[in-house]
């Protein structure tokens, strides 16, 4: 039929024009008749192969050439094909189906290189197409359409062609394919970005803007095209930035809730911070925690809604017109954006970002400082307009966010945070830079002085050994001599300032001249035991000044003169090393018991760990001193540093475990009772922390708790009486606990437990303590299950009518679900009881 409609003369003599004009017609009719991807491979075989194009992969023998008016011929009828509906799908089937299915249809899909000659192909505008934008037009639809192919036979093939397809169109015309391509592939998220105009105040509350299949389906493109095609050109990364707010916005509600979205978001999030520069991945992580605006955030109107599919929606939100609900609804978010963003940065780690991003946060907390002072200094100017309030209010919750973000940051990023020297550099200077701007003063000067030693110490560290440091190591520390000069004029700590001109000198040496001082810190950082020293690059041992005692060099800067007097504490001629043997002479444990008490935190928590562990080893000095070490660890409770009484938490229960028979009765007596001479508050805290010491030594007595059952019981019955409600909800809470170690067999105190527990649920003036009574019920209920009727025989209508009464009466929420819940394990038990299942048996009786 192409020999007689469309040959030339010679191939058609004796053949009439009408003839031909038939032919013609004959062969579209069959064209269109027949199977479009049949169609398209048959013109290719007639077609044959370029003259410099290699065998398809699959060919057993090679294709002759077809004649030039042949291929032309076949070009344009194959054009047709790909401009009709569903046309490009059709050649691509053509193409690929051509392997004949099965393992051959596998075959190709790993052939990279096929796939690139049908992208080729389809990126090419044909001949018969009026412009390349009417060519984009109609095909970039079809193309986008080749990712949601379903048959898993060919889905995988046909999803890599429509990614380079548009990897292709991107590079050679980057305008059009972001016109017909990229913004039609990120339209669901683009229609909810903060800078799409919607008119919500015509669309009623809960209207959807995107469905959720919708919504899955652009996700998993996004997936398919920018993290599988894993091409880093900038119009990709430019066009996915656009909409990356609104993908993290999308990952955290996955984060929060039960959802399939949250790992594509997560990986697409991942991929665009590795392939970026680093500058733009930063300024990415700003804008997600609210610091820039470098991300379009989700329209302020806009909110995710959970989907059926285990997807999500998004849909117009509900105005609240509550102002306190608003605040805790905006605070919260906040909250969560946070904690996902520091979640997603630890991911980031080997590569060096997470670091940069903790050094960027902490260039913003020196910012913060120093507005801070400025605004102290200007604070007594009254009046100021209120564009002026409007704008202090929202310096004040950027400083805030920087606030929150580097506390989450110190929380949770690991120690391998900084990968490079350069990296640990920036951290310094950050740090000192902040310390010139505004020395340590005011309430949180000893956080700051802290802050400022271990920086200084680390530095201190580098140059005394701990790392190998090579030339340029030194150039890139150069950086830090600026800082340390001024620092040592500025600061208002002498043995800062001296510290701070030695490590100069040992900078500006390349470790050539070390003072006896920066030995001494490396020596405190490192940990290196008394009179041991820190080794310098040059090899003279510096005197290591300890941590521990009462002179404890330039890393305990801020150091007060009455606690330099404590009669507990070391004399400051005589300073008091941290010890680090593994078993100390009677003369090491004393220094020990005198570094407990070491005004600084980090020296006393050391010299309380290492006692911990001399307990964990049996020491039979550490255990022949029991008593000291109850004392030291008891008043160490008292200490507000968590580092501090955590350490002691763990050193008290260690010896409770060991000892439990002499101890706990002390710890009992001094929980029922506050220690004299404290604030109320104090006292309050510091019974909450022997609350969690006596539910450690519960947990490490295992089946031996049944002997102290009746005290453990009675201290928190107490406790759940105390006047302070914090107090009141832990002891309930211990309480809860307790029961749950001792298997609900509370015996003849079950009474009073019951009592007390229906007392409070009913009567407390907070919510927070009725919560927990209600909370200890249904751990009652929920432990004892069946046996619930025999255990609690005597008070089971009692707790019965109670859970009732709080759900009739109680206006907190959570402690209401709480009663529900219990009523309801009540329920299921009752059933179980007047209904037992019918089982069936079988018996054989043998007949006498």
């Amino acid at each position: 039929l192409c020999v007689l409609g469309h040959g030339p003369p010679a191939l058609c003599e004796g053949v009439s024009e009408a003839e031909r004009a038939r032919c013609r017609e004959t062969l579209r009719h069959i064209l269109d008749r027949v199977y479009p991807p049949l169609a398209v491979r048959e013109l290719l075989m007639l077609q044959g192969r370029h003259k410099q194009s290699p065998p398809a992969p699959g060919e057993g023998t090679k294709l002759a050439r077809a004649p030039a008016w042949l291929r032309r011929l076949c070009g344009q009828l194959l054009s047709e094909r790909l401009l009709r509906p569903s046309g490009v799908q059709a050649v691509v089937r053509g193409i690929m189906e051509g392997t004949g299915g099965g393992a051959g249809a596998e075959a190709a899909a790993v052939d990279w290189r096929k796939c690139d000659v049908v992208a080729k192909i389809l990126a090419a505008c044909p001949q018969q197409c009026l412009s390349l934008e009417e060519y984009y037009r109609l095909v970039c639809p079809q193309i986008l359409d080749l990712l949601h192919i379903q048959d898993k036979m060919t889905a995988r093939q046909f999803q890599r062609v429509a990614t380079s397809t548009l990897l292709t169109m991107a590079r050679e015309h980057p305008q059009l394919a972001e016109t017909h391509l990229l913004q039609p592939l990120l339209a669901p998220l683009l229609r909810c970005a903060g800078t799409a105009e919607l008119s919500v105040e015509d669309l009623p509350a809960g209207t959807v803007l995107v469905t959720e299949a919708e919504l899955s389906t652009c996700v998993e493109d996004v997936l398919k095209v920018y993290v599988v095609g894993n091409d880093s050109s900038s119009l990709l990364l430019g066009s996915l930035q656009s909409v990356l707010g609104v993908v993290f916005s999308l990952y955290s509600f996955a984060k929060q809730n039960v959802s399939y979205l949250r790992s594509p978001c997560q990986e697409i999030l991942l991929w665009f911070l590795e392939k970026s520069e680093r500058e733009v991945s930063l300024a990415v992580l700003e804008g997600f925690a609210g610091l820039s605006s470098s991300v379009c955030a989700l329209h302020p109107q806009c909110q995710f809604r959970a989907g059926s599919e285990g997807g999500a929606a998004i849909v117009v939100e509900e105005p609240i017109s509550d102002e306190d609900e608003a605040l805790y609804q905006k605070v919260s978010l906040e909250q969560c954006h946070v904690e996902n963003l520091v979640e997603l940065v630890s991911h980031c780690q080997k590569s060096g970002l997470a670091g940069d991003f903790f050094i960027c946060c902490l260039k913003a907390l020196t910012r913060v400082a120093a507005e801070d002072e400025a605004g102290l200094s200007s604070a007594a100017v009254p009046g100021g307009s209120l564009l002026e309030l409007e704008q202090l209010r929202a310096a004040q919750g950027r400083n805030l966010l920087v606030l929150q973000l580097v506390a989450t940051l110190c929380e949770s990023v690991s120690d391998t945070v900084f990968t490079n020297i350069a990296q640990v550099q920036e951290f310094v200077g950050a740090v000192l830079q902040r310390a010139c701007a505004s020395p340590a003063r005011g309430p949180g000067a000893a956080a700051e002085a802290q802050t400022l030693a271990m920086a200084m110490g680390l530095v201190a560290a580098m140059l005394g050994g701990a790392v190998q440091l090579q030339s340029g190591d030194f150039a890139v520390l150069q950086r830090l001599v600026p800082l340390l000069e001024e620092l040592s004029r500025t600061y208002p700590e002498p043995l800062t300032q001296e510290l701070a001109t030695d490590l100069r000198i040992a900078i500006c040496t390349h470790g050539a001249c070390s003072p006896a001082t920066v030995g001494a810190a490396a020596g405190s950082v490192l940990g290196k035991k008394p009179g041991m020293g820190a080794q310098t690059p040059a090899g003279v041992p510096g005197r290591a000044l300890s941590l521990g005692g009462g002179h404890s060099g330039p890393l305990a800067p801020g150091k007060s003169s009455d606690k330099q007097n404590m009669s507990r504490e070391p004399s400051t001629t005589s300073p008091a090393p941290a010890p680090c043997a593994t078993s100390p002479a009677p003369g090491g444990l004393q220094e020990l018991l005198v570094s407990a008490y070491d005004p600084q935190p980090p020296g006393r928590a050391a010299a309380l760990r290492h006692l911990a562990s001399l307990i964990t080893q049996r020491d039979p000095e550490a255990f022949r001193l029991q008593e000291k070490l109850l004392e030291v660890f008891l008043e160490n409770l008292q200490h507000e540093d968590a580092f501090v009484y955590l350490s002691a938490i763990q050193g008290v229960s260690l010896l409770s475990s060991e000892y439990p028979e002499r101890i706990l009765p002390i710890l009992l007596a001094q929980y029922g009772v506050p220690a004299q001479g404290t604030e109320d508050t104090a006292a309050t805290v510091t019974r909450m922390k022997l609350g969690e010491v006596l539910m450690r030594v519960t947990r490490a007595l295992g089946d031996m708790v049944f002997r102290h059952r009746e005290p453990l019981v009675q201290a928190f019955l107490r406790g759940a009486r105390a006047p302070e409600g914090a107090l009141r909800a832990s002891s309930l809470s211990n309480l809860g606990e307790l029961c749950q170690r001792l298997g609900f067999q509370l015996g003849p105190i079950v009474q009073e437990v019951t009592s007390c527990l229906t007392a409070i649920a009913k009567m407390d003036p907070e919510a927070e303590v009725r919560r927990a009574a209600v909370h200890v019920v249904v751990l009652l209920l929920r432990g004892l299950s069946d046996k619930a009727t025999e255990v609690l025989r005597d008070v089971l209508r009692d707790l019965y009518r109670l859970l009732k009464h709080v759900v009739m009466t109680e206006p907190d929420g959570a402690t209401v679900l709480h009663a529900q819940l219990a009523l309801e394990e009540l329920d299921t038990v009752m059933r179980r009881v007047l209904f037992p299942p019918q089982t069936l048996e079988k018996k054989i009786v043998v007949l006498p």
